[in-house]
């Protein structure tokens, strides 16, 4: 008898137990499941203070101008929590890669391999470019640790198909979720699809318009259903200076994210930032003519930082920290120019994405394109001549400059010295160690 009561009273207990736990399991699920306005882009819950707006006030409150940098700029507290969009499983296969680049390495170009994955991906090129130059504006360009906390905080909500927080930073404001100002908008295909392509205003100038078709002001409402309905997300960029920052954004267990750092020899890219940038490097111009480059100079210490942030970034990627296990990769230009099929390959299959033949196509017809075809900011190239053509626009004291502020990201990533202006112009003599940069 007393052993029928215990086991009624054991069954008792674990009812009670197990209505408990769902319960909690209930409470939890609430909470991470917000609800979504279906007629608007869902909208962040940001718990961090504004960076935009001094001690987190409104903008009716606030009575410092973004143009003058106030001291009582507060960063933001911590990366966006809770971004409306509910956790997802990703039995489907999807991934979400960010290229990370450097000015002028070819990152237009590579960030092409994955804008020509028509249908199944969402592209954005350069979604940073209106974050950077508001925050520039705001902190007067000397907060490092806010820019960066901002960018993974901006790239988080986008690969969630999430545009609010970006609009924040597009000047002139959007009205309703709706801009005719995105920076490079015809970059991106997902932008200029049918499905995102809304009428055409008369009397609203659009810098960037869609070339495939003529399209009104972009809709980041209509924009963030079509990302919904995409299996994979993508984003260049160039603007974010240190892996380290981006640790919560990989560690986010809703997205499944994939970096691929490209890098590019930095004589090369200063050769080509002499060009693309001539009002910009004035100084470097009369230095190629007069022979002297002064190392103090803060134009040559600024090359040195952005070599050594390169390298860093590098460096703690090739680590390969438990962080980003099977989630980092480092290609060089160089390669991808030489080898175009075979390393659009090999960052296909690690970022786990089906290489079609759409993309197979394109990268066949646009790596064997005219010279005349070839322009400063053009994707065509016929990339196995053009990837050593710098060697012959760059006088032999500029490189020298460049390898002694340089050398160890040179020699982290393979790429050889020159001692004279023949070895420079010697296209027998390979400016490339043959090296192999293991990313499984």
């Amino acid at each position: 008898m007393r052993n029928k009561y215990a086991v009624i009273f054991v069954f008792i207990v674990a009812l009670v137990i197990i209505e408990k736990e769902n319960n909690i399991i209930s409470r939890v699920s609430d909470k991470l499941t917000p609800r979504q306005n279906p007629h608007a882009p869902p909208k962040p819950n940001i718990s961090a203070v504004d960076p935009l707006k001094p001690n987190g006030s409104s903008p009716s409150s606030s009575s410092c101008p973004l143009s003058e940098p106030s001291a009582t700029f507060t960063p933001p507290r911590r990366h966006v929590e809770n971004v409306t969009e509910p956790p997802r499983q990703y039995s489907n296969g999807g991934r979400h890669v960010l290229l990370l680049a450097a000015t002028r390495t070819g990152s237009s170009f590579v960030g092409e391999f994955f804008n020509q994955q028509d249908g199944t991906m969402f592209y954005l090129f350069e979604p940073l470019w209106h974050v950077e130059r508001k925050l520039a504006m705001a902190t007067g360009g000397t907060s490092a640790s806010v820019f960066a906390q901002t960018y993974r905080d901006v790239l988080q909500q986008l690969f969630l198909c999430d545009f609010t927080l970006l609009e924040r930073f597009i000047e002139p404001p959007p009205v309703d979720h709706v801009t005719a100002a995105l920076f490079r908008r015809e970059s991106s295909a997902s932008l200029c699809e049918e499905s995102v392509c809304t009428p055409v205003v008369k009397d609203v100038f659009e810098r960037y318009h869609c070339k495939e078709r003529p399209c009104g002001p972009l809709n980041f409402t209509l924009a963030s259903q079509s990302c919904l309905r995409k299996v994979h997300r993508a984003i260049k960029t160039v603007r974010v200076r240190q892996l380290e920052s981006l640790r919560p954004l990989v560690e986010d267990p809703r997205l499944d994210v994939r970096v691929i750092q490209l890098v590019r020899d930095p004589r090369a890219v200063l050769a080509s930032r002499m060009v693309a940038f001539s009002y910009k490097y004035k100084n470097w111009k009369q230095w190629q003519v007069n022979g002297e480059v002064p190392i103090d100079d803060d134009e040559v210490k600024r090359l040195k930082g952005n070599c050594d942030s390169v390298r860093m970034s590098a460096e703690v990627g090739l680590r390969r920290p438990a962080w980003l296990q099977r989630r980092y990769m480092l290609v060089r230009y160089e390669d991808i120019a030489r080898y175009p099929m075979q390393k659009a390959t090999e960052m296909y299959r690690f970022s786990g994405i089906p290489f079609t033949s759409q993309v197979r196509e394109w990268i066949r017809k646009n790596t064997q394109a005219s010279s005349e075809a070839s322009g400063v900011y053009s994707t065509q190239k016929n990339s196995s001549k053009q990837v050593e053509k710098w060697r012959f626009t760059i006088p032999f004291n500029l490189a020298q400059m460049v390898q002694k502020v340089c050398g160890p990201t040179m020699k982290l990533f393979g790429y050889r010295f020159v001692n004279d202006e023949d070895m420079l112009t010697n296209k027998s003599y390979s400016l490339l160690d043959e090296k192999i940069f293991h990313f499984s």
